[in-house]
């Protein structure tokens, strides 16, 4: 029956408010629930998934809103033409307001967007073109096959189909290549930028696609109302939404239906109900939902959803068995050479003129005692910090100070120190995000799930790399359930998905059982066998001297030493470095 729940949700839309003896107050508070709950559904994505607060989701709404107003009353367009109008300006108030305050992050973004809002609400009530504070009045009705929807359990019924089509689509974007980068941006960031994914193009996605579903409300509201005005478009108004958010759930799409009709239904009743008890009228409400935001943030931090569906059934995604273009065999030759390579940090020398360089097909190994530089360096070789001087060559092409996204286009793959999946996907999803350059459906392809043979490909090739790595079976676990040697293996699995030439892996065998870094050893063996080079961070000694043909050691982010693993082992500089000038 879970399979049809579709169908279920549109049989009810058109028969429930028909039910006999059903009063039209409660169609009428359904209406306002399923505007309201289509707001929410957009900041399910940027807040809960997304990871950006947002208080400016009730003017997007009152784009959309007047966007359609202004046609349908002053130029006679039809409302149904007035509805692409209506999401077009949404969206692009949204793409020129992100391009200011996106660039902010954190509670300052949030902060950003308040004050859009306010100064958007005084807009509002400023502009002739709006009728400033008195609105636009008689907006003509919505009408389909001759029938106006005057009648309230009309209008449920529209509303009710305008927030299934605003789940169905949500639910599809987050199941595409795009979405898991939106997915990615809590948490993740830093690797999802390492495997070529465009952070600043998935928040912008996240940020209007969140107001496009806001405009859609507008929309729905002004033709159902008959009238706007700045009032419902207020910074009052965008807190309740993004309350909504958070007491449903904010990460999870059911959350924002739950959410929004709590919060319509209690502040209905309490505004009955405070005055009474009183004895004198007041906006007591306000200080009810305040206490009750904070009893939801102590005892359900995850919204109210999570704990009626404790339960959820895994994603199960499509398998491909058509295999994705492979990069071209590396040339023999210097896969990776570094000159002088330097980074400070205000008055710490991080790394100070590094030089080695890393032929295909061959395993080296990067060591040296903690606070050396080592990490710092893979951050240097990735892109995901510029250095101040130096040189960096890839396969003999200049690629120094190009940014993660761009250096992984040309094929170089990491693992991290610390390991970095998105806590809210699966094995096999945080594995898919590293072959996230070798598809290229849209977010509108993923919306209306024109992306199905890409993702089924995508997925193939992930599950072939959790085969290669051993953890198959485990590919819809939680990544974060894992233990932490797995979850290393699963970043390993996670950069051989972008088919790289150069594989750098910070400390891969921390955390792995003595029959799993041999299992692990023979992979990388086999890998460079295939002609990739690789560069290896790593603390246990046996593990990488038994691996690497040869050893670069770093102590205070200089190169001390260089050379086989025999040879190093005997350096009097790497002994001191290691165990001190005593020994």
């Amino acid at each position: 029956m879970i399979r049809f729940w579709p169908v279920l949700v549109i049989i009810a839309a058109f028969g429930l408010p028909w039910l006999p003896g059903l009063p039209l107050f409660w169609v009428t508070l359904g209406n306002e629930i399923g505007i309201a709950a289509i707001v929410a559904t957009g900041l399910v994505i940027l807040t809960g998934i997304g990871g950006m607060t947002s208080f400016a989701q009730a003017s997007f709404m009152g784009f959309g809103a007047y966007a359609t107003a202004i046609l349908s009353t002053r130029y006679g367009v039809s409302p149904w033409l007035g509805l692409p109008a209506a999401l077009l300006a949404s969206g692009i108030a949204a793409l020129a307001i992100g391009a200011i305050t996106l660039r902010l992050r954190a509670h300052y973004l949030a902060l950003g967007t308040l004050a859009w809002s306010v100064s958007l609400y005084y807009l509002f009530g400023t502009l002739d073109l709006v009728g400033r504070n008195d609105g636009i009045s008689s907006i003509p009705p919505l009408q389909l096959a001759g029938v106006k929807f005057v009648d309230v359990r009309q209008s449920f019924t529209l509303i009710a189909l305008a927030l299934l089509a605003s789940l169905w689509a949500s639910r599809n974007l987050l199941d595409s290549r795009w979405g898991r980068a939106i997915r990615a941006l809590r948490g993740g960031s830093v690797a999802a930028a390492s495997f070529g994914v465009n952070i600043a193009a998935a928040r912008m996605l996240a940020f209007v696609y969140a107001a496009v579903l806001a405009g859609l409300a507008g929309w729905l509201f002004a033709h159902l109302q008959r009238a706007v005005n700045p009032t419902p478009f207020g910074l009052n108004a965008s807190i309740e939404y993004l309350l909504m958010t958070v007491i449903g759930g904010a990460a999870q799409l059911p959350g924002a239906l739950l959410g929004a009709g709590l919060v319509v239904i209690v502040n209905d009743r309490l505004q009955d109900w405070l005055p009474l008890l009183l004895g004198h009228a007041g906006n007591f409400e306000v200080i009810v939902f305040g206490l009750l935001l904070v009893l939801v943030l102590q005892f359900a931090p995850s919204g109210l959803w999570p704990l009626i569906a404790r339960r959820t059934a895994a994603t199960r995604h499509t398998i491909g068995t058509i295999a994705l273009p492979k990069r071209a065999t590396p040339a023999p030759g210097p896969a990776l050479e570094v000159s002088g390579l330097r980074k400070r940090f205000g008055g710490l020398v991080a790394v100070a003129d590094l030089t080695f360089s890393l032929s295909a097909r061959e395993i080296i190994g990067l060591i040296g005692p903690n606070g050396a530089g080592k990490s710092t360096s893979f951050n240097l070789l990735t892109g995901v910090t510029k250095p101040d001087a130096g040189t960096v060559r890839l396969a003999g092409r200049d690629v120094t100070g190009l940014s993660a996204p761009a250096m992984a286009r040309l094929g170089v793959a990491r693992s991290f120190q610390h390991v970095k999946l998105a806590a809210s996907m699966s094995v096999i999803e945080n594995v898919v995000l590293g072959a996230h350059l070798r598809g290229n459906a849209s977010p509108i392809a993923g919306v209306f799930r024109q992306d199905r043979a890409e993702e089924a490909a995508l997925f193939g090739e992930a599950m072939r790399q959790l085969e290669r790595v051993g953890l198959a079976e485990l590919a819809d676990r939680p990544a974060t359930s894992l233990a932490l040697g797995q979850q290393r293996i699963v970043e390993i699995a996670r950069a051989l998905c972008l088919d790289p030439s150069l594989l750098l892996l910070d400390e891969p065998a921390a955390g792995l059982r003595h029959a799993e870094k041999q299992a692990l050893a023979e992979l990388l063996r086999k890998l460079a066998a295939e002609g990739m080079a690789i560069l290896l961070v790593e603390h246990d000694m046996e593990f990488v001297m038994n691996l690497a043909a040869r050893l670069v050691v770093m102590d205070f982010g200089t190169r001390i030493a260089e050379g086989p693993p025999a040879e190093v082992r005997r350096n009097p500089a790497v002994i001191e470095a290691y165990l001190g000038s005593a020994a």
